[in-house]
């Protein structure tokens, strides 16, 4: 791979300075649900994770939170993230190509540049990149393939988590192997992949490690990828301090497949194999290292972030080429102020600083789109500048036991995240050589130098009732999400930076939890919203609004554990927009890449003593996938097959079925007006068998 003696380097720099400064324990609660008479190696577990890194830990009770344990990550063996997070209701990850993905909590599959700012990604509840400088393919920088836990909370969480949790939130939990483990695995189109988890202790000090690399050739055509990821954690403690320190590095090289084109394309034997974007690529390197203290009252967290990618844009005419980076740094500071018993009051502060840099350049002219592009998308440099940012943001978390059953749960968090952003290029629309553009002006626009800072608050206010066979929830809250940097400085002619402000999301939510079972419903609305439509053009200041139910239960049976997680959502624009060139968008029309209907369902058996089988049922609802709602995507159902044997004490073997019936279907259906075939699909994979053993130490 390239530039692995720089990466390891880096590794080992982050390494020395985060590991000096000592860390906090994760503490971690195990639900075991034992079959009787039968107690093998070979059970799956179901962990949930809790603890101070935890979602729920942070934002209480009232609201909709659900996690995966390591075990069920594990059988689920992802070979892309959105495997794993079809188990979560409401929540759907778009797999594009190789490891791509688009995400969608309570909302539609945001795209565009500023898309992922809609969620907040965190591993042990620190996100896992700077404040308005987001990645739309976030979780490929995370090993969540090895995590101790997944967790997802749906609806606002900026209350406590900040801006860009307006949505929800994903948190990845680092784990801290307490064997020796290796595993080995291999699948269709040259798909292999090497894992190992490592732990000892050496007096007070637990050591671990995690790592794993995989290749796939792609099943379609020049669709290669390679993949390394590894985790370092220690934990100790120091006089009265509990400590946790971790390391996460990950390496991404890819070539990338695009779009096939033309209506059920995805069902075309011949196309759904080729590559219309053979000369795209992918490349991206990331490291964190974190450390936590955890004392009687206070939890003090330190962190570094380093990131890298390089990536061609083959999805836009003229194929642009954009490279992207940043480093940053910052800490997370908590306190328990003592307060009477039926009283809980957490503070919170939260720093960051972070220097980035962005630049797009096209290297070809473009000479095969419409006359409008051909003029208006230049050769040569469309943005290049360096971007710092600054974020201070209080909050706090209180609960209030009215009664032995009764609390009321209320978090506020105020923000503030300032941009200094140095153009390198020249300023205005002109081509990178000062010469204009047709049409009025070249389609790319570089601001000049300027500074830009965003204040918001965010809050939330529940009540929770428990009762004898559960508990009853209401809660209102709001989230926010500043402009993304990409947002403000990437601008397109007509666009005016001091148009953009912050996403606003006022939500509702009532719900019950019953231990075995949890049903939720809401309803939100969003307003300054920026998104990017079917015809490249930015737009801003819209509006949508959601409702929507969530239910997932999950009951052992003997033998036998059934699961199930669904989803029946609304989601509209609330807005007129008519902009010359751009996607009509009409109030009460449905979003596009938002299907009313989502779920699964999985059947897990103890066959034998040694013999454990799961079947996987996953469903999509037809969608709409353009903002005129006048072509949509069918939806399908699609069926997996899991099973694990227990060959020897110290020695296991598995295999999984993806896509059992042979299923031809998307992974995404869209529309655009580059291409006169207007519909066009990222074919799923056929029927995949993949086997591997897992051998202990």
């Amino acid at each position: 791979m390239r530039g692995w003696c720089r990466r390891l380097l880096l590794a080992a720099i982050c390494s020395g300075s985060v590991f000096s400064l000592q860390a906090q324990e994760v503490s971690k609660a195990q639900q075991v649900e034992e079959q009787p008479e039968i107690q093998e190696p070979s059970q799956i577990e179901e962990v949930v994770v809790f603890g101070d890194s935890a979602l729920a830990e942070k934002l209480g009770r009232a609201g909709s939170w659900m996690a995966l344990g390591k075990d069920e990550i594990t059988a689920i063996g992802a070979t892309n993230i959105s495997e794993t997070m079809s188990r979560f209701p409401g929540v759907w990850v778009v797999r594009g190509s190789g490891q791509e993905h688009l995400t969608a909590i309570r909302s539609a599959v945001l795209t565009g540049p500023g898309a992922c700012g809609a969620f907040q990604f965190l591993e042990d509840a620190i996100p896992i990149r700077p404040a308005g400088f987001c990645n739309v393919n976030n979780l490929f920088e995370v090993n969540s393939e090895q995590a101790a836990g997944i967790e997802v909370w749906r609806g606002p969480a900026s209350a406590v988590l900040g801006g860009n949790a307006l949505y929800g939130a994903i948190n990845i939990l680092t784990d801290l192997p307490q064997s020796n483990s290796l595993t080995v695995e291999g699948g269709p189109y040259d798909f292999y992949r090497i894992s190992g988890e490592f732990g000892t202790q050496i007096g007070n000090h637990e050591i671990g490690a995690a790592i794993h690399g995989s290749s796939d050739n792609g099943y379609r055509d020049s669709t290669g990828v390679d993949q390394q990821k590894a985790t370092f954690a220690h934990r100790t403690s120091v006089g009265d301090w509990e400590v946790f320190n971790t390391l996460n590095w990950t390496n991404l090289n890819q070539e990338t497949g695009g779009y096939v084109y033309g209506y059920k394309a995805y069902k075309d034997n011949q196309l759904r194999k080729t590559n219309p974007n053979p000369e795209a690529y992918r490349d991206a390197w990331s490291v964190r290292a974190a450390s936590h203290w955890t004392g009687e009252r206070w939890r003090i967290s330190p962190y570094l972030r380093a990131s890298d990618m390089k990536f061609l844009q083959h999805f836009l005419p003229g194929q642009p080429r954009e490279k992207n980076n940043q480093a940053s740094g910052g800490v997370i500071i908590e306190y328990d102020w003592p307060v009477p018993e039926d009283l809980t009051l957490r503070l919170g502060m939260q720093s960051e600083y972070m220097a980035g840099h962005v630049d797009e350049y096209q290297k070809e002219a473009l000479t095969d789109s419409s006359a409008f592009n051909n003029a208006v998308r230049n050769q040569g440099t469309h943005y290049d500048y360096d971007v710092d940012s600054a974020m201070v943001a209080g909050y706090y978390n209180f609960i209030w036991s009215f009664t032995d059953s009764d609390r009321l749960v209320n978090s506020v968090r105020v923000e503030y995240l300032n941009y200094d952003y140095n153009n390198k290029g020249l300023d205005g629309n002109t081509r990178d050589d000062g010469t204009e553009c047709g049409f009025g002006g070249c389609l790319y626009l570089r601001p000049a130098d300027r500074s830009d800072d965003y204040s918001n608050v965010a809050g939330r206010l529940g009540l929770e009732h428990d009762f004898d066979y559960g508990t009853a929830y209401a809660v209102v809250g709001s989230g926010f999400r500043p402009p993304q940097a990409t947002e403000l400085y990437r601008l397109q002619r007509g666009q005016d930076v001091a148009d953009l402000d912050s996403e606003q999301v006022v939500s509702f939510e009532v719900g019950f939890k019953a231990g075995w079972f949890d049903i939720a419903a809401f309803t939100q609305q969003t307003d300054h919203v920026i998104f990017r439509d079917a015809a490249g053009f930015n737009l801003s200041d819209g509006q949508t609004k959601s409702w929507g139910v969530e239910f997932n239960a999950d009951r052992t049976f003997g033998r036998h554990t059934f699961a199930v997680a669904g989803t029946y959502a609304v989601h509209e624009y609330a807005f007129n927009s008519d902009i010359s060139g751009a996607e009509v968008v009409e109030n009460g029309n449905q979003m596009d890449s938002a299907p009313k209907w989502m779920g699964g369902a999985t059947w897990d058996m103890q066959v034998t003593e040694r013999l454990q089988t799961e079947v996987e049922m996953v469903y999509q609802h037809r969608y709409q996938i353009n903002a005129e709602n006048t072509a949509s995507y069918s939806g399908q159902t699609v069926w997996n097959l899991r099973g694990r044997y227990q060959l020897f004490d110290n020695a296991l073997v598995f295999a999984r079925v993806i896509n059992l019936l042979d299923k031809q279907y998307a992974d995404r259906g869209d529309w655009t007006f580059f291409n006169p075939e207007r519909y066009r699909y990222f074919p799923a994979m056929p029927r995949q068998l993949y086997v591997g053993v897992t051998v202990d130490f």
